[in-house]
């Protein structure tokens, strides 16, 4: 992420007096707490006083969970996600949901075992003795909100920062090494040792060091999304003086009780049933709406050409019963200097929801990019190449953090839903050209030509007949020679050469990419060298069995391969090939075709239709949202939809279905001819409406 130099410079510039008012409002919210609920009345602590979800808050004041997820927002967040995080909460159907260790057991038995455990936490701290913390099993299903709890209690023994991951990122920040497995407590208490052991940090509070590390080092990915306020923007002069952002879908109640974007897809075919079993796109957008944090961006807009300013989150969200309609609420502080008109439309606005590209993000903002730009570190890159710091697309960083944690990685998933081209966005990374990935796709590209044609970064398509002398060395035709007959010369290969080139450049980062990797004989291809492969064994040098010549892997060298799973699924990969890969999954991606044509919600179609092929077929044969776009944009006319149907898709899925007529109608249903099972032709101005019959049907709310 960064280096020690980067910490101590941005500690020495950081103004610690502007945290005075913070602390303040912190310690004053952590004596509510302890006055509530004092640490002697825990082992007698009703379940009433305890737990989410029970209606009207009693008269003694807010439950223990309600306080510590929404009274105390200076001692630390713990807000988004859903109630899982109290290990115990009354759902609205009535039933109590238990984490794991408590299942089975009743609502009153459960939480005796749980308030046992919380009371053992608090007396082991209390008397020093900080590793009983890890055999309380039932507080490792809650890490949050117990670690809240126990900086709350014990603040010189622990910092106000308590999400697992975030504690892992700053320990590695600082130049330690989390531990695996552990409760986030006590990594919480590693973190706090690192921050003890730094002379920049010397007299520093918990709540300065927190504020710091969030400030300069965020380790979330900022979200940024259009929402619209209300049909036509109706709800906007409400949502502006108010300082929030809404949305309908009222029926389903408090998001934060819902633990999964299946379990809210469920809730939503119980109130709004649809021909294509519910909407599970809209459920994961409204559960991103649910967990956007403060600092996240919002665009606000009428139409689909029309922004009415941008905003930053300050708040968390809340389901507010009180308001007429729109209950879904969350804290937003506007900029109306950024309304405009936009030059075109953008298709994917017609829904409530639709990501916004940080690029076109930063046009909106230009003309205040100084108080409007977040920047982001781009990871996994070496010092020397780092450039300027850009907003990195989520599945980029995951990309580059897999590569640093493993040095291989595969992307895998259906055909058509990016893999090459993440795996050349990676690339552009590693190459300090981030900004580049928001380009135009004809910029874009470009920049990506170029990157090949460098030495740093190779490209390579595997397939059956490509082997061992291709990749590491072999004898070859040699065509300069001279004389009569073939005359072989000893080759590099092309992994052989690129780690030459590596070994040569050692604080430059060398990769390659591998397209189709699965389509090769990946044992006769490696050879040897997937040993090599493993971090701990780069530079380890061995004796190439052709030319006997000594040859390592060097640390800098990455590899990223792609395969489609409809030809191939991982489970027949070589063994060892799989143990030295991360293996990320890239799924076909709903967001990424927003918008209409005519009649079709193309993001519902894509859904809906990749729901039947994962029915009948299964989730390795879905098509990918590539089949749906143009120059990287949905299409937006009958007849590229005709042409992207008709002469991509339909081929494919009679590829699949190849010999089962039977099996291509279930997938696409009325568009098949019952007597030939041959798929039905027509013009381009009747499919869209065809298309919607079959596939799509309307889930009330609100519109663009």
């Amino acid at each position: 992420m960064t280096n020690a130099v980067d910490v101590r410079t941005a500690a020495a510039e950081f103004d610690r007096t502007a945290v005075a008012d913070v602390e303040a409002a912190a310690e004053d919210e952590r004596k509510q707490v302890l006055s509530q609920f004092p640490l002697e009345e825990w082992a007698e602590l009703p379940l009433e006083r305890y737990a989410l979800g029970q209606g009207a808050p009693p008269e003694s004041g807010p439950t223990y969970c309600r306080l510590m997820e929404f009274g105390t927002p200076h001692l630390g967040s713990i807000k988004g996600g859903s109630a899982a995080k109290h290990i115990m909460y009354h759902h609205n159907s009535g039933e109590w949901k238990l984490a794991a260790p408590l299942r089975g057991m009743d609502p009153q038995e459960a939480w005796a075992e749980l308030r046992g455990q919380f009371v053992r936490a608090f007396d082991a701290v209390g008397a020093g003795d900080f590793e009983a913390l890890d055999d309380l099993e039932v507080l490792r299903s809650g890490p949050t909100l117990v670690t809240k709890s126990l900086a709350t209690y014990f603040p010189q023994h622990f910092l106000p920062i308590y999400a697992a991951e975030h504690l892992r990122t700053f320990v590695t920040l600082l130049g330690g090494e989390p531990q695996a497995g552990v409760h986030a407590s006590r990594t919480n208490r590693q973190l706090r040792e690192l921050v003890r052991t730094r002379e920049e940090f010397e007299g520093w509070t918990g709540q300065e060091v927190m504020r710091f590390l969030y400030k300069h080092f965020n380790p979330r990915q900022r979200a940024i999304w259009k929402i619209a306020p209300g049909e036509r923007g109706r709800l906007w002069d409400e949502c502006r003086d108010g300082g929030f952002i809404c949305v309908g879908w009222d029926e389903l109640g408090d998001l934060g009780q819902y633990q999964s974007d299946t379990e809210l897809k469920q809730a939503l075919d119980a109130h709004w049933p649809r021909s294509s079993g519910g909407s599970l796109t809209l459920a994961r957008r409204l559960l991103a709406f649910r967990d956007l944090e403060a600092g996240d961006r919002v665009v606000a807009n009428r139409g689909t050409d029309e922004v009415l300013a941008t905003g930053r989150v300050d708040g968390s969200y809340r389901y507010d019963p009180d308001r007429p309609e729109f209950h879904h609420v969350v804290p937003v502080a506007w900029d109306p200097s950024h309304a405009q008109k936009l030059p075109k439309p953008q298709h994917g606005w017609r829904s409530t929801f639709a990501k916004v590209d940080p690029s076109l993000f930063a046009r909106f903002t230009a003309h205040n990019a100084d108080s409007d730009s977040d920047s982001y570190s781009v990871s996994g890159t070496s010092q020397a190449q780092t450039a300027p710091s850009v907003a990195l697309p989520e599945d980029v960083q995951v990309v580059l953090d897999a590569l640093g944690r493993k040095g291989q990685v595969i992307l895998h998933g259906p055909p058509g839903t990016g893999k090459t081209r993440l795996a050349l966005g990676a690339a552009l990374a590693l190459d300090g050209r981030a900004d580049m990935l928001g380009a135009e796709a004809r910029r874009r590209a470009e920049a990506q030509a170029e990157l090949l044609q460098g030495d740093r970064v190779s490209m390579v398509t595997f397939h059956p007949s490509y082997g061992y002398e291709d990749f590491v060395e072999g004898f070859k035709p040699d065509l300069s020679a001279n004389g009569p007959g073939l005359t072989l010369a000893l080759a590099d290969g092309l992994f052989h050469s690129l780690c030459s080139r590596a070994a040569a450049q050692p604080d430059q980062t060398f990769l390659l990419v591998i397209d189709e990797i699965n389509r090769g004989d990946l044992p006769r291809i490696f050879g040897e060298l997937i040993t090599l492969l493993e971090l701990d064994k780069r530079n380890l040098p061995v004796a190439l069995p052709v030319s006997k010549r000594r040859f390592s892997v060097p640390p800098n060298v990455r590899v990223i391969g792609t395969m489609n799973t409809a030809d191939r699924s991982i489970s027949h990969l070589d063994a060892a090939v799989r143990r030295r890969f991360a293996f990320l999954p890239v799924g076909p991606d709903p967001d990424a075709v927003s918008g209409t044509v005519g009649p079709l919600d193309l993001a519902a179609f894509f859904e809906s239709l990749n729901t039947r092929i994962a029915r009948h077929l299964d989730a390795d044969h879905q098509i990918g949202h590539a089949y749906l776009l143009r120059d990287g944009e949905p299409i937006a006319t009958e007849e590229d939809l005709a042409a992207a149907f008709h002469h991509e898709v339909i081929p494919l899925l009679e590829d699949y279905c190849l010999g089962r007529a039977e099996l291509l109608h279930r997938i696409l249903g009325g568009l098949v001819d019952a007597e030939t099972g041959r798929p039905l032709l027509m013009p381009p101005q009747d499919l869209a409406d065809a298309l919607a019959t079959e596939f799509t049907s309307s889930v009330p709310g609100p519109d663009a």
